[in-house]
């Protein structure tokens, strides 16, 4: 008894050692992944998002990656996409071949840590519109793949969030437009609760305001390859549905509303069946803004609960809002927030 009361303290010391080293190990790689993510000019960062698997997240490939690599990278995500749709193939985006596709796309791709086999995958595109007359650019949340034998594993907030946060954190914490097409109940739900100011949305307070509907028009009217819709599918403006959507390279995702994902809020699902056309193949088109509010629901709700880093991410999200931010964006005179216009224009003419 003796020997066994003086071994207790030790290993429960070497337990909490190992704990500390672990918890420091996280914060290392968190911190690191979030020094390179703020000060790359092109993003191209792995993450240990959860035990036994890694994320890659590649900003414009076309561009930044070498044609080597590149098709490499196309590979491991046609390997998901094979396992996804094993009979049919997709023709748009970032499967179209076109290079422009993949120059204005950001991949999100998650591999198994030992064999490095990919097994899902986000592919977000930046499309640019005009906003009150002025150029803006929206991020389209793009095609997201799961491969099937790791279904219900939780992947969702690495493939829907991380990427956007990582961009909105990168570009000083300023609010950015994101888009979302889809039918799929699940999707739109987790849509309107991690971003704010969403339409179409069932939430209450959910409204479509002119900004919305400027942006809805521009997409439609210049970047519906990115999403798979011909021209010949129609827009209901008032409420945000393409109608007959499934006609330009994305029909092999075309669902019934029986087998679309539902939600686990019945909302959800029940907007979804009433809103669209499941026969026919109708798509909402949600706009929406990823800001500090959107950023710290994401934070707090998606990200698995027991992630250290993750919460000390949210404690520096408040310090930020409450604190540090609106003294970065006074100081910032380069470019505009709000009703605040940069000092210097382009042409370098004051004003």
């Amino acid at each position: 008894m003796a020997s066994t009361d003086n071994r207790t303290p030790a290993s429960r010391g070497s337990r909490s050692l190992t704990k500390a080293r672990a918890a420091f190990d996280g914060l290392r790689s968190h911190g690191g992944f979030w020094l390179k993510a703020l000060s790359q000019p092109t993003i191209d960062l792995t993450l240990r998002t959860q035990a036994g698997q890694r994320t890659r997240i590649v900003e414009s490939p076309g561009l930044s990656l070498p044609k080597a690599e590149l098709d490499a990278l196309v590979g491991q995500l046609r390997i998901v996409a094979a396992k996804t749709l094993p009979e049919e193939s997709l023709t748009y985006g970032i499967f179209s071949g076109e290079p422009e596709r993949l120059s204005r796309a950001i991949i999100t791709l998650i591999s198994e840590e030992d064999s490095g086999r990919p097994i899902a995958f986000n592919a977000l595109s930046v499309m640019d519109v005009t906003l009150d007359g002025e150029p803006t650019e929206v991020t389209h949340l793009g095609l997201v793949m799961v491969d099937p034998d790791v279904r219900g594993q939780g992947l969702s907030w690495v493939l829907y969030g991380l990427t956007a946060l990582v961009l909105f954190a990168r570009d000083g914490l300023r609010p950015k437009w994101i888009s979302n097409v889809t039918q799929v109940p699940a999707v739109v739900g987790m849509v309107s609760d991690t971003f704010s100011d969403v339409f179409p949305s069932p939430l209450p307070g959910a409204r479509q305001s002119f900004a919305h509907l400027q942006l809805a028009r521009g997409i439609m009217a210049r970047h519906r390859a990115v999403f798979g819709v011909g021209e010949e599918a129609g827009f209901d403006e008032a409420r945000s549905v393409i109608t007959n959507a499934y006609t330009g390279g994305s029909d092999a995702l075309k669902k019934t509303f029986e087998i679309a994902p539902k939600h686990r809020d019945a909302v959800y699902n029940e907007f979804c069946e009433r809103e669209l056309d499941y026969g026919r193949g109708d798509d909402v088109l949600q706009i929406g803004r990823v800001d500090l509010a959107g950023a710290r629901r994401y934070l707090m709700s998606e990200v698995p609960s027991g992630s250290l880093p993750a919460l000390l991410a949210a404690s520096a999200m408040l310090a930020l809002q409450r604190l540090v931010l609106p003294v970065v964006y006074w100081m910032d005179d380069t470019r505009a927030f709000g009703t605040l216009r940069p000092r210097r224009q382009e042409s370098g003419a004051a004003r």
